[in-house]
């Protein structure tokens, strides 16, 4: 299941810094990819798992929020501060939403793009 992790964090008078320090070891994969996602209207973005790929997702400007299905539990996280670190696993069936007009996305991704990664159907309904 989708999971939230802090990552270091340092304020003081002049603002603040986080830091993603040896980036690999923190996360639980090696960064193969990095994107994000910005001036998005009222869409949903994702709406997919992977085959293979885990994802990091942070919002580092404004807010979103993440819903995630992995077949057995459901989860909706919201993003609003760049310190949260969203890891997304292989099962997660996720989408990105409700992101507010300023908000940045930022995506690591364990594997490079392959189309046949993406899994598109959600899982299905519980009874």
């Amino acid at each position: 299941m989708a999971y939230l992790m802090n990552l270091v964090n340092f304020k003081d008078n002049r603002g603040a810094l986080t830091v993603l320090d040896n980036a690999d070891r923190l996360l639980p994969f090696k960064i193969r990819r990095v994107f994000y996602i910005y001036n998005v209207d009222a869409s949903m973005r994702g709406g997919h798992r992977h085959h293979e790929t885990v994802q990091a997702a942070i919002c580092i400007q404004g807010s979103c929020r993440v819903y995630s299905n992995d077949g057995e539990k459901e989860e909706d996280y919201l993003l609003d501060d760049p310190s949260k670190c969203l890891i997304l696993e292989t099962k997660d069936w996720h989408k990105m939403y409700d992101f507010t007009p300023n908000a940045v996305l930022l995506i690591f991704a364990s594997t490079t793009f392959d189309s046949s990664d993406y899994i598109f159907e959600p899982y299905p309904q519980k009874s």
